[in-house]
């Protein structure tokens, strides 16, 4: 182990790699391991004196960036790391309540809105885990919701949805305020829904063959998201989609939500799996997709299977929002305690 420092529980390492929404790097403490090897490259610490919730919470505020830019040479970065001399680190200046019940305190208020967090973050993964659970016990007629002589017929993709599509190979650009491009990454990785904080738009002429419309259904179909769904809802827009998409657009007399559904369980996962590597690199293409096949019930068992994924969608979205205030206010208050 020569070469590396030796952390011990309770002490604090500093990371000079910078990323996004960490410019000047990250300062943590060890807390789940008694103790831990680091590179050399990082630069450790313990407390002389303070406590040690409170400084943890500190570091975490982010304002001891201030001092930090002080002392970071203007490009003087390498490797993805800031050019910070260890002295000059040590001797930043930071201010900090002298009362030692006034730090504790504010530790502990932190540490409950914390445990907080911790609590909603476990409730929405359950909640997804549980949605999860339902709808494959569902699709598999583990859990029948249907009558008694109401079949259930094995369906392919191209028996319940025509188009099959590829999306417009456009440069997106600034969002115009009305036509939005829809690409893999704009498909949330975990919720498979559009992503709407920073929308963007096509470049060039719009033609209407690549407009998503209402029961359409898009498709990743090269790269590490392979597989990667999104079914379109109205309120994300005037939609186009990208060229590694594929649109297929569900039939009348089938539920689009339901057939959706058959895109989010461990079954086509791994169907995923298997067909994205026959080509030797991930990639699924349209003929494929017509293949994949699933259990298709009467319309009304159909429509009632969605309309649960949706209540429960709207649960977790709920529980979500919640998170998220929750994260902001910790967020808000971390950058208020401090001076």
């Amino acid at each position: 182990m020569s070469g590396y420092y030796l952390l011990k529980n309770g002490e604090f390492a500093y990371n000079k790699s910078y990323s996004v929404g960490y410019d000047f790097g990250s300062i943590k403490r060890l807390d789940r391991y008694p103790m831990g090897a680091l590179s050399t490259l990082y630069i450790c610490f313990s407390l002389k004196k303070h406590d040690s919730d409170f400084i943890k919470a500190y570091f975490d505020s982010l304002k001891w960036y201030r001092e930090i830019y002080m002392i970071s040479a203007e490009g003087a970065r390498n490797h993805g790391l800031l050019n910070i001399p260890t002295e000059d680190f040590f001797d930043t200046k930071h201010y900090l309540p002298e009362n030692a019940d006034e730090q504790r305190k504010i530790a502990d208020f932190l540490i409950t809105l914390d445990r907080r967090i911790e609590a909603q973050q476990t409730l929405v993964d359950n909640l997804k885990k549980y949605k999860r659970g339902f709808i494959s016990e569902v699709l598999k007629q583990k859990l029948i919701l249907s009558r008694e002589g109401e079949k259930w017929e094995e369906v392919s993709l191209s028996d319940v949805a025509d188009g099959f599509e590829y999306g417009m190979n456009a440069a997106a650009t600034s969002f115009d305020g009305e036509h939005k491009y829809i690409r893999i990454t704009d498909i949330d990785d975990d919720a498979h829904t559009y992503i709407a904080s920073a929308p963007v738009s096509p470049s060039g002429d719009l033609e209407e063959k690549y407009r998503v419309r209402e029961n359409d259904i898009l498709f990743a179909r090269t790269g590490a998201s392979v597989g990667k769904s999104y079914l379109y809802r109205k309120t994300d827009g005037d939609l186009f989609f990208a060229g590694f998409l594929i649109r297929i657009h569900v039939k009348e007399g089938v539920d689009s939500g339901y057939v959706f559904l058959n895109t989010l369980t461990e079954d086509y996962d791994k169907w995923v799996l298997l067909e994205s590597a026959r080509s030797g690199q991930p990639g699924i293409n349209a003929e494929q997709y017509k293949r994949y096949s699933f259990k298709l019930p009467p319309l009304k068992i159909q429509k009632q299977i969605s309309g649960i994924a949706q209540k429960m969608d709207e649960q977790i979205k709920r529980e979500y929002l919640c998170l998220r205030l929750l994260q902001k206010q910790r967020d808000g208050m971390l950058q208020q305690l401090f001076i």
